[in-house]
């Protein structure tokens, strides 16, 4: 499998799909500051993996 095909097609559309409901969230007030929000995940490949579960966390700026 070519990773970076994998990275360009899914990476970049899901991280493109995630700064744009921030920028909405922050443009409608619904976000402010310089929070950290949890994020979680789920990635399935039918057939292949049925369900991989990611969590983690996205800074909106550095928290002082």
């Amino acid at each position: 499998m070519e990773e970076n095909l994998f990275n360009l097609g899914f990476g970049v559309t899901a991280q493109r799909e995630i700064e744009k409901a921030v920028e909405a969230a922050l443009r409608e007030r619904k976000l402010a500051g310089n929070k950290t929000l949890p994020v979680q995940a789920t990635l399935s490949i039918p057939g292949v993996l049925a369900t991989f579960e990611i969590n983690g966390a996205i800074a909106l700026g550095s928290e002082e």
